[in-house]
């Protein structure tokens, strides 16, 4: 089928506060507001920003494990947002989760062989020959050896834990696979393997990845392109190599900024942005970012910026860096020119 296996529209969740039996909410935490991106079929999507920014609820949304406010999730055009339970259930095995805790997210009483399976017996009766063939297939496939089917969660390291969960998210060849934090709670060493395991088993079965995480020099070695999100908006999509080549938004510059380099004598720039991040529950008016943004003027300050194409593959939503229209840009061009000015030493001040 042509066009991208996964297509997000305008994307939201708003959990409402304050809720009594016979009255209205009073006040909203908005999670997730107004998402858009698709992922084609074999390609890693890295969704990344600060805690809280609404990285997990996207990833819950995409599962249906808690139902969107408003907008489309398509799986090969299908929108699944819309689905009952009984309807969705034929799509699970599309998408699987892989969980970014992977102790609590294994049950302790069944053993590494009863976790692989479990997803395929709730579709199809399997006989004892057909499970511990599948399990010993994908253990393998995991970079685990094949009698490690017979032990239980608590038997095993961290990373043979996430190994594990990475193994029960392929055993119904699914289409897409959401990783939430996948790595973070890993060793280094642990990390850089999981993430090459992953990188292969791309390229042997075409699987599509969402991958999220706050850490860029994962999401620099294993992405495609790059979701920035604050507080709960997509603020620049890009080519992964574009986007750390030249980042467009002034948050994302932030992130990059704010990212530890493990070259002592690579000159890193300091992060321009100071402050807390904003409570989803009062957020700024106009763009959410504008409080901590050196760049932010006056239209920044009530209106909502629009994430606006500004080259091919590449969207941002800035109206200083990526403004809507020409005239619009010229506007504020001319306003950055007279900031510039002021602070520009005059000839009675270089005397």
């Amino acid at each position: 089928m042509s066009g991208p296996l996964l297509t997000v529209e305008n994307l939201t969740k708003h959990y409402p506060l304050d809720a009594g039996f016979l009255t209205k909410p009073s006040s909203v935490v908005r999670a997730v507001e107004a998402v858009s991106f698709s992922v084609n079929a074999g390609e890693t999507l890295c969704i990344v920003g600060e805690s809280g920014c609404g990285k997990s609820t996207v990833a819950r949304l995409l599962m249906r494990l808690v139902d969107p406010t408003g907008g489309r999730v398509l799986i090969d055009g299908t929108d699944i947002a819309g689905l009952r339970k009984h309807e969705l259930r034929a799509w699970r095995r599309r998408m699987q989760m892989v969980f970014q805790d992977p102790y609590s997210s294994l049950n302790p009483r069944l053993t590494a062989g009863q976790i692989i399976t479990e997803p395929v017996e709730n579709f199809e009766r399997l006989t004892r020959k057909q499970h511990n063939a599948l399990a010993a297939d994908l253990l393998q496939k995991v970079g685990m050896a094949p009698e490690m089917m017979h032990r239980l969660p608590s038997e095993l390291s961290g990373g043979q834990r996430q190994r594990l969960g990475i193994a029960r998210a392929l055993a119904l060849k699914p289409a897409l696979v959401i990783l939430d934090e996948a790595v973070s709670a890993l060793d280094v060493s642990v990390q850089a393997q999981i993430l090459n395991l992953l990188l292969d088993l791309q390229q042997q079965m075409g699987i599509a990845f969402v991958f999220i995480s706050h850490d860029l020099g994962v999401v620099e070695h294993i992405g495609h392109r790059v979701a920035v999100m604050y507080l709960g908006r997509i603020v620049e999509l890009a080519p992964c190599e574009a986007l750390f080549a030249k980042p467009v938004h002034p948050y994302t510059e932030a992130l990059i900024a704010a990212a530890p380099v493990p070259d002592p004598t690579r000159v890193r720039l300091e992060a321009p942005v100071e402050g807390e991040v904003p409570s989803p529950i009062n957020p700024p008016t106009g763009c959410a970012f504008h409080p901590r943004c050196p760049l932010a003027i006056e239209r920044c300050r009530v209106e909502v910026p629009p994430l606006v194409q500004i080259a091919h593959g590449r969207a941002a939503a800035c109206h200083v860096r990526a403004p809507a229209s020409d005239v619009v840009a010229q506007t504020i061009n001319a306003s950055l020119r007279e900031r510039l000015a002021s602070f520009a030493p005059n000839e009675e001040t270089k005397a």
